[in-house]
């Protein structure tokens, strides 16, 4: 391969973090003479950054993979993520990848592709995770057709919810430096972004390995450049109004909480190993609308867990539409093998948890029209980022609800003041004045 020019392309599943992680690699391929090439095109190298928080997330990478040896045979595919990670060596998941590259490597992807290359073995390079390890830094700067940039500052987790074999896959919390948060939030204002996402595996733990907290590494990102800053999903109970009164020091910090529920049952939250009540998560919620004017508050809902009864169910339901939640991901529980909860009693069947995620959907729905008929008549400043051919760009406003409204291509990447007006279907439709 000596004096060609190597081709790779990126495949991400699962979160932002990954999100953030496949960015980090391909920067460091290019720094290196790689070529960042699409999807859809043959390269010499093909990375696949995997999500393991559900079965139907592994096999959804199985199929990927034996989709990419299907359409490109002769590329070297490169297996990293937390399926890599927590696959034991041998699994028949693993059979057409090339390179198995765990989770603590991503900084050593050079050395481990030349080490391929130089041998044309299939090649495991996986690492446990220790209690103490250190944090990762990973540089980015720059996110391909991005007017928004995510920034990981903290990996691992130490809750073991009942249900999620993530702790083992990502190890126990590890968080980045101020200084590291200060650089790389300046590096994306240097590159254009006028806003940028810090996220986590499990975010609002920051600081707890280190002497830091939650609050520093916000007020250090807010302090750094004049662009937005916005929370990726957080754990409920960090966000004490102490934190949040930081938070709204800040007029470039987005006032939007993607706040973790699971489930509006509290029997049901005990056996998912959930670290709060229902009437602790309805407090926070409360906090979080003294503190901030405009804020909106989204969720993450799980149906069917391992015992679910109907009553249950329906307190869950109700719960969710008392919040008003802005809006609400709803997903039926899947078994993950390696965890408690997978060995439980009380296993609903596939049809019941899809029957339960539509009906909790109209509970959602409910609470997501209740909230965007809260935002009609106001003004807020939206930061667009792609338009169509009908002259109506899209953006978002700082507690992230989708506005459209009809400017030219000039204001891509730009933030304008935007009257909000009427709703179609799940946006807004605004005025710019």
């Amino acid at each position: 391969m000596k004096g060609k020019t190597m081709k790779v392309k990126v495949f991400t599943l699962g979160c932002k973090v990954n999100q953030f992680e496949s960015q980090a690699m391909l920067r460091t391929l290019e720094e290196k003479g790689y070529q960042a090439v699409p999807e859809s095109e043959s390269s010499d190298v093909t990375i696949v950054n995997s999500c393991a928080v559900t079965a139907a997330s592994e096999q959804k990478a199985v199929k990927l993979l034996n989709r990419i040896r299907r359409e490109d045979p002769d590329t070297v595919i490169l297996l990293t993520g937390c399926m890599a990670q927590t696959q034991d060596e041998g699994s028949s998941k693993l059979k057409e990848a090339d390179i198995i590259l765990g989770n603590k490597r991503r900084n050593d992807i050079v050395p481990v592709l030349d080490e391929f290359f130089a041998n044309r073995k299939k090649l495991r390079s996986v690492e446990e995770f220790l209690r103490h390890d250190d944090y990762e830094d990973l540089a980015v700067y720059n996110f391909s057709e991005r007017t928004r940039a995510f920034l990981k500052i903290e990996d691992g987790c130490n809750r073991f919810c009942s249900y999620c074999i993530i702790p083992y896959a990502r190890g126990r919390v590890r968080s980045s430096s101020l200084e590291y948060i200060k650089k790389e939030i300046q590096g994306f204002a240097a590159n254009g972004y006028r806003e940028v996402v810090l996220v986590g595996i499990n975010l609002s733990s920051f600081g707890s390995d280190n002497g830091l907290s939650f609050a520093d590494a916000v007020r250090t990102a807010c302090e750094a450049a004049d662009i937005r800053i916005r929370l990726g999903s957080l754990e409920p109970e960090s966000m004490d109004m102490d934190t949040l009164r930081v938070f709204a020091e800040y007029d470039n910090f987005c006032p939007q909480f993607h706040l973790s529920l699971q489930s509006g049952c509290d029997s049901t939250l005990k056996r998912m190993n959930r670290h709060y009540t229902t009437a602790e998560y309805e407090k926070i919620v409360s906090d979080i609308r003294t503190v901030f004017d405009n804020p909106s508050i989204t969720t993450d809902v799980m149906v069917g867990f391992a015992g679910e009864t109907e009553e249950e169910f329906v307190q869950s339901a109700e719960f969710i539409e008392k919040i008003g939640f802005a809006r609400t991901h709803i997903f039926p529980y899947s078994r993950r093998p390696g965890t408690a909860a997978d060995k439980a009693g009380g296993q609903l069947s596939n049809d019941i948890k899809k029957k339960r995620a539509a009906r909790m959907a109209e509970y959602a729905d409910r609470a997501r029209r209740n909230f965007l008929d809260s935002q009609l008549g106001r003004v807020e400043k939206v930061l667009f980022e792609t338009g169509n051919k009908d002259e109506m760009y899209e953006g978002y406003t700082p507690n992230y609800t989708l506005v459209y409204a009809k400017a030219d291509k000039g204001i891509v990447n730009k933030i304008a003041d935007v009257r909000l007006i009427s709703i179609v279907e799940d946006h807004i439709i605004g005025e710019i004045i």
